[in-house]
């Protein structure tokens, strides 16, 4: 361990506390002169904090994380709807910030993504707001809060809009494209993987937090339903393996009825070349996106890695993730973890894709480039699959570079040894996330905050079979 970095993030950590009448309530994106920070970076975002929150609860220091909670949850009632077209109560913001008026009185400001880039209101916010809920909730024995009304209300209302029928059969959740940590164009509307990891680690984070009432118990067992469904459907079609790209490669198309094997009607003509060579014989992963007519084949890692620590994938898949790591380190780690989106688009496809999109060219911030603040999920899911070489593999790499660079948003290149060329600098998440990969690898225990309850130890159905 660098001392001397854990004391600069720490420093870093502490310098972005943003209070809120005395009282601390979150942590802004990145510190730095007004003149020399993006705007929006003064704001407290819901998924920046989540790393900051894991920091202070393993400290112990429960105050700010119950402060966020109750701050964000007040903030509901800012949504001004468009004529004819509002968003549901229960959708939280995607960040806040103070602002002081004239008379030097502080005021709470939220933005719901009508001010963001794209004007897409974030579908991850209201998810982490109940799973941090309830890893605060694990971390400090305060059960009270989640017993208190208003906060009840709120649980309740996110899992009832997050079980609304659509004009669809899948248990994934659909959502458009800009609504979560990636958050521009880089074609993941539909059913990305990340939302779908962080759904399920909603729905049982739900059955934690309701646990004990009396009256919620209909709607837990819709959530545990919904959840199981959900575990069985992403491990049955979202895994990808040579089996599963052979399974692909020799599928009928225009099948119909109950005995169809390509359900979604996937041409195999879709496999881009990359996979076939690339795909090692010993591992696997979940693909980025599902839906009909269409597979994803990139890998996504935030969705990944959240999969395994929520328990989404089954002990063997979640070995052969952190098989795919160790195989094909240079292109999922390469200088600094870890790679967001593997591999990048390019040319045609990029400006297709991503609207020609100049701070996501090829290599780049969403699209290939490699963010820090991967560096806790990939730690926890090496150590929950017993892969502790890989996790402080990947520990070493960001000591020897990341404090030094005085800890940027992401970096660029195939192998992520250039700072982003629009990174900001000082970004507290990327340094909460070295902090709190460094706590989980001192104390494993720790992986125990992200617990959550197993709505069905049955494993899943098999998969459709042409054989």
């Amino acid at each position: 361990m660098n001392n001397e970095a854990i004391e600069s993030a720490y420093a870093l950590l502490r310098t972005s506390v943003m209070t809120y009448r005395g009282e601390p309530v979150g942590t802004v994106a990145a510190v730095a002169p007004a003149d020399a920070v993006a705007v929006n970076y003064h704001d407290c975002f819901i998924r920046d904090f989540i790393p900051s929150a894991l920091v202070f609860l393993a400290d112990g220091e429960y105050a700010i994380v119950r402060n966020f909670l109750t701050t964000v949850l007040g903030l509901r009632s800012q949504h001004l709807p468009i004529h004819g077209h509002g968003l549901e109560p229960a959708v939280m913001p995607a960040s806040f910030r103070v602002t002081c008026d004239a008379d030097g009185s502080e005021r709470l400001r939220a933005d719901f993504g009508d001010h963001a880039i794209g004007r897409v209101a974030p579908v991850d916010a209201m998810m982490w707001w109940v799973i941090l809920l309830a890893v605060y909730c694990r971390a400090s024995g305060d059960r009270a809060l989640a017993a208190d009304d208003t906060v009840r209300h709120a649980v309740r209302g996110i899992l009832e809009l997050s079980l609304r029928e659509g004009f669809e059969v899948f248990p994934t959740l659909l959502v458009p494209d800009g609504s979560f940590m990636i958050d521009r164009r880089m074609g993941v509307h539909g059913h990305p993987l990340e939302i779908q990891a962080l759904f399920y680690g909603l729905l049982v984070s739900v059955m934690d937090l309701l646990r004990d009432s009396g009256d919620d118990q209909p709607l837990l067992k819709m959530a545990g339903k919904r959840a199981n469904m959900l575990r069985n459907y992403l491990q049955m079609f979202y895994w990808l393996d040579l089996d599963r790209l052979n399974e692909i490669h020799r599928y009928e198309t225009e099948e119909f009825g109950e005995t169809s094997v390509n359900m979604l009607n996937v041409h195999p003509q879709s496999i881009p070349e990359w996979i076939v060579d690339w795909l090692p014989e010993r591992g696997g992963y979940l693909v980025g996106n599902l839906g009909p007519g269409r597979m994803d084949f990139r890998f996504f890692a935030f969705g990944n890695l959240l999969a395994i620590l929520f328990g989404i994938t089954s002990q063997q898949e979640s070995q052969r993730i952190m098989a795919l790591y160790h195989d094909r380190w240079d292109d999922l780690i390469g200088r600094m973890p870890a790679k967001l989106v593997y591999p990048a688009v390019a040319g045609k496809e990029w400006m297709f894709l991503t609207g020609s999109d100049p701070k996501n060219v090829p290599w780049s911030y969403h699209n290939g480039g490699n963010w820090p603040v991967l560096l806790w999920p990939l730690v926890g899911a090496a150590l929950k699959t017993g892969r502790g070489d890989l996790a402080q593999l990947a520990l070493d790499v960001a000591d020897h570079a990341l404090p030094g660079h005085s800890w940027p948003e992401y970096y660029d290149g195939r192998r992520g040894n250039l700072l982003g060329r629009r990174a900001q600098l000082n970004q507290v998440w990327s340094a909460a996330g070295y902090l709190f990969g460094h706590k989980l690898a001192d104390d494993p225990g720790l992986l125990n905050l992200l617990g959550s309850i197993d709505p069905s130890p049955q494993r899943p159905a098999a998969r459709p079979s042409a054989s």
